[in-house]
């Protein structure tokens, strides 16, 4: 049997092995016109102390947006504009991107990211604000897929949020769910993680939605909204 090298060691490797390969194999993917925005939105993140999206999480962002043909997508948690860009990339040419965030500075930055990756001003709508002052506003069964990327203690009630914003056969989508690999050590940890489990017990046990669990950057949960 000949050696394998490179990328053939990392695909019959490890679990944890395969998961780099799969965040890196992402990062392969945005070696475009729109990288260079990538770029300065990450180095925007990192000075403004953000975790933006791992380039595995953003691939498969792209590849859900695009699969579900969105055209009106929500995002809870705008950070830098790294997250945004990728759904973006993966919507309708005429599709809108609203997104949510606490802080209407990094939203600035989006705003720049945004028009650097070639986007036209439209088709991004930033709301500043806290997302469960803003979600009940939204539009009933309006959306394509909704990303949450926001407050961890708040995603249990931005799934309530979502089932009534998706419209049936729409996406909803939580970053981080592995509590972002970190050492729990704290009551404020804690408390955190409990959140997680109880969104993951509540998306697996609901007859409303067909999840799935990606293995990519700190663990993307997704669901359908199903039919009734």
């Amino acid at each position: 049997m000949r050696r394998l090298r490179g990328q053939e060691r990392a695909i019959t490797g490890n679990q944890q092995t395969s998961w780099a390969f799969a965040d890196a194999y992402g990062a392969g993917l945005v070696e475009n016109a729109e990288s260079a925005a990538l770029r300065w939105a990450r180095e925007r993140a990192r000075e403004a102390g953000v975790s933006p999206v791992s380039s595995g999480t953003g691939a498969a962002l792209r590849l859900l947006a695009a699969t579900a043909d969105a055209k009106a997508v929500a995002e809870i948690g705008t950070g830098t504009g790294v997250s945004g860009i990728h759904l973006l990339r993966g919507m309708r040419p005429d599709g809108v991107l609203t997104t949510v965030d606490i802080e209407p500075e990094r939203q600035q930055f989006a705003r720049e990211a945004f028009r650097g990756a070639g986007f036209a001003a439209n088709r991004a709508r930033f709301i500043p604000g806290r997302a469960l002052d803003v979600l009940p506003r939204l539009t009933d069964g309006g959306y394509d897929l909704l990303f949450c990327d926001g407050d961890r203690m708040e995603y249990p009630k931005y799934l309530g949020e979502s089932l009534r914003l998706l419209r049936t056969g729409g996406l909803v989508c939580f970053e981080g769910v592995f509590a972002d690999g970190r050492t729990v050590d704290s009551a404020a940890q804690r408390a955190e993680v409990r959140k997680l489990r109880e969104l993951l017990r509540t998306v697996r046990e609901s007859t409303a939605l067909m999840p799935s669990l990606l293995p990519v950057g700190d663990g993307l949960l997704c669901a359908v909204k199903r039919g009734h």
